[in-house]
């Protein structure tokens, strides 16, 4: 399993009161996981229209193992830490991609 993409979607519910220091320790986290780990390939993450609190985020990574090695990492567990009083439900999907490209 090692060699297979592994593709997730996070379905998270935020506290409205903490809404913008949550999407500030997010982008930080995002930010350091793409630039840092040759492993996460992307993540997006994104409100639902009209429910900003309402937060999803598309996890790619190269592997089993770079996945697991993404939760161990300092800026993870930072931002772990930090919004565990922030989020008020999380529901992890693992998917399969059947269609994904973007551009350079």
């Amino acid at each position: 399993m090692n060699g297979k993409l592994v593709v997730r979607i996070a379905e998270l519910e935020i506290d409205p009161a903490q809404l913008e220091p949550y999407q500030a320790l997010l982008a930080e986290e995002i930010e350091a996981s793409v630039a840092l780990e040759p492993g996460v390939l992307s993540l997006n993450a994104v409100s639902i229209k009209d429910s900003p609190n309402s937060i999803r985020i598309l996890e790619v990574y190269a592997n089993r193992t770079a996945y697991e090695a993404h939760l161990l990492t300092p800026h993870f567990l930072k931002y772990k830490n930090a919004t565990a009083g922030m989020v008020t439900s999380l529901t992890l999907l693992d998917v399969d991609p059947i269609a994904m490209r973007a551009k350079p």
